[in-house]
């Protein structure tokens, strides 16, 4: 959180000084390229790098802001008997207290300064155009740079110092358990300090089994889902597929548009390019004269489109560390155990669902920048108005390219939620209450199988040795709860 807070501070001081110099209106340009360079050309490509760029930036940053939010939710959740599942929607599950910096309150102030980190970028690198005479004659000579807009990256330094100061009130506001992500970590410190007891006789007895009678049972062949353990997951899923809908949507009406209204010539196959191509149709929608007044309205308008996309994003996240923490448990049934003890960052590093969706976060969003133009060529340091311009032969393709990443998206969620795991060992889904009755016996390495033998009933459960696998033919209930030993 220390490099967010640093990153922020940096874009709220170059941001003051660009405003201090050149007004609110004000840019600063970072190399000027004359129109007879070879470097010309390669301007629009190099802004949009560079958008990509602050994008994965803001990803990094929110995501180490979200990691202590959610561990401090956690915290507090505990604290009120109210934490059921190691992972939850971050933003949309609240601690009581209106005033609580895990409350509602501040959840909706973060989710709006969310959607405003991720909107700026677009709005934050500018295409400066001046004009110089040169020679005797007085020849004009067009000069083109890569330009930072002051306003929007003042904006984006104070939402992401904001979240830093969010999160950071809410470790303080409550005593954490544990700093690690992982939900053996998380378990065993709620059962050192009882604020979870393991149940007995459910040994044998996932997470879905927890509103019927927790007596014997014989192992089973496949466990249920993640769409059917964890009641978010189906919210989530259901929302990936609006945002794909919407994007479909959005690209049919642009088409059904843009053929009567649009101007210039060409035809989709003939203008299509990676960035804007001005020599196809397209449409303007013209923005108020340059003011602080347009800023405002140019920051609501894309915020209010993207803003669906940044939380379909950011609810994704429940999917992947849902899948992460059962998938991390598994690992007790395998050769090399489950390691418990492991550093906090790691588990999100290292799962591919996560690393997928940390790849997904900025490159959608700069994606979704590509579907449209907002022209903001600035002249002698200062930005002249906005006009959003839809290059519509582009902003069809665009939209659709944007709909099938968030189609293949959706798709791969949908298989990961609804993908039954195999073998007999309980699926918990990081469910705290369900690994407090499978694990009787914790340890920094831990195996789980059959340890003993009974009549009527065997006992599977955790050892901290390779065990044998269950018998499928026969019925466990466990011998009650074990004993919780110190991890180191």
């Amino acid at each position: 959180m220390a490099c967010s807070s640093i990153f922020s501070c940096s874009c709220i001081i170059a941001g003051i000084a660009t405003l201090a110099s050149h007004g609110i209106m004000g840019t600063t340009p970072l190399n000027m390229v004359g129109s007879d360079s070879k470097e010309y050309f390669a301007l629009p490509l190099l802004a949009e790098i560079l958008t990509l760029m602050l994008d994965l930036i803001v990803t990094l940053c929110t995501e180490s802001i979200g990691f202590v939010h959610g561990i401090s939710l956690c915290s507090a959740l505990a604290s009120e008997s109210r934490l059921r599942f190691n992972t939850n929607l971050r933003l949309l599950t609240a601690a009581r207290g209106w005033y609580n910096p895990n409350g509602t309150l501040f959840n909706g102030i973060s989710t709006v300064l969310l959607i405003i980190s991720y909107s700026s970028p677009s709005l934050i690198v500018f295409m400066e155009l001046q004009y110089e005479l040169t020679g005797p004659d007085g020849i004009v000579q067009d000069f083109e740079s890569v330009a930072i807009a002051g306003l929007p990256l003042l904006v984006l330094g104070v939402a992401l110092l904001l979240q830093v100061m969010i999160a950071f009130s809410a470790m303080r506001a409550v005593k954490i358990l544990t700093w690690s992500s992982s939900p053996f970590d998380l378990t065993a410190a709620l059962v050192h300090h009882t604020q979870l007891t393991p149940a007995a006789f459910r040994c044998m007895r996932c997470v879905s089994d927890l509103d019927v009678y927790g007596g014997p049972a014989k192992p089973p062949e496949t466990q249920p889902s993640a769409w059917h353990a964890h009641p978010s997951i189906r919210k989530v899923v259901i929302f990936l597929w609006v945002i794909v809908a919407a994007c479909a949507g959005w690209a049919a009406l642009v088409m059904y548009i843009s053929t009567p209204f649009s101007a210039g010539s060409g035809s989709v196959l003939q203008t299509w390019s990676l960035l804007h191509n001005p020599d196809g149709p397209w449409m303007i929608y013209y923005l108020p004269s340059a003011s602080l007044e347009a800023w405002i309205l140019l920051f609501v308008n894309i915020a209010g489109v993207q803003g669906p996309l940044t939380l379909a994003l950011h609810c994704s996240e429940l999917i992947a560390n849902v899948i992460r923490d059962e998938r991390q448990w598994r690992c007790a049934t395998r050769r090399q155990g489950l390691r418990v003890a492991t550093n906090p960052l790691k588990p999100i590093f290292t799962h591919p669902l996560c690393l997928v969706l940390f790849i997904a976060k900025p490159f959608l969003h700069w994606m979704f920048g590509l579907s449209f133009d907002i022209y903001k060529y600035a002249e002698n340091g200062t930005v002249d108005g906005f006009m959003i311009i839809m290059y519509t032969a582009q902003v069809r393709t665009r939209y659709l390219e944007l709909m099938h990443c968030a189609l293949i998206l959706a798709c791969f969620f949908t298989f990961v939620a609804l993908r039954r795991p195999c073998g007999p060992q309980p699926a918990a889904y990081g469910h705290l209450q369900t690994l407090a009755n499978l694990v009787d016996e914790w340890s920094p390495v831990m195996w789980w199988g059959h340890k003993e033998d009974g009549i009527p009933y065997c006992h599977a459960g955790t050892s901290d040795h390779p065990l044998p696998d269950v018998k499928m033919d026969c019925v466990y209930a466990g011998s009650g709860a074990g004993s919780l030993v110190a991890l180191s």
